[in-house]
């Protein structure tokens, strides 16, 4: 994508359409890794709720990912600056903190 950008190949209406190829992908991904870890929890402690609250924690975070893995490069390029210097370090921020806020919300939310 990084190489796209800095050729100009991508336009307001192909991101949006490689946003919309993102969000598919990270939708499948995270349904079946989400489940797969919601398998696990329940496992390791018989709760129920516990693998319902993680599997739409990573289903949720791999959406986050997708939107921000998009919209980042696309904005710092449409802002005039490198998309390569500055995607990386943003992306890891949002994902990880928007990965805690979400486990952590809601099983805050549904855990009580």
């Amino acid at each position: 994508m990084i190489r796209a950008l800095a050729g100009d190949q991508v336009r307001s209406s192909g991101a949006v359409r490689l946003l919309n190829k993102e969000l598919v992908v990270s939708l499948l991904n995270g349904s079946i890794w989400g489940v797969v870890v919601g398998i696990v929890a329940i496992a390791l402690y018989a709760n129920y709720a516990l693998g319902a609250v993680m599997t739409a924690a990573v289903v949720l975070n791999l959406v986050v990912a997708a939107v921000a893995g998009v919209m980042i490069p696309v904005g710092l390029h449409s802002t005039g600056r490198d998309p390569a210097y500055g995607s990386s370090v943003l992306l890891t921020f949002i994902t990880d903190a928007m990965g805690f806020f979400l486990f952590l919300g809601l099983a805050a939310a549904f855990l009580q």
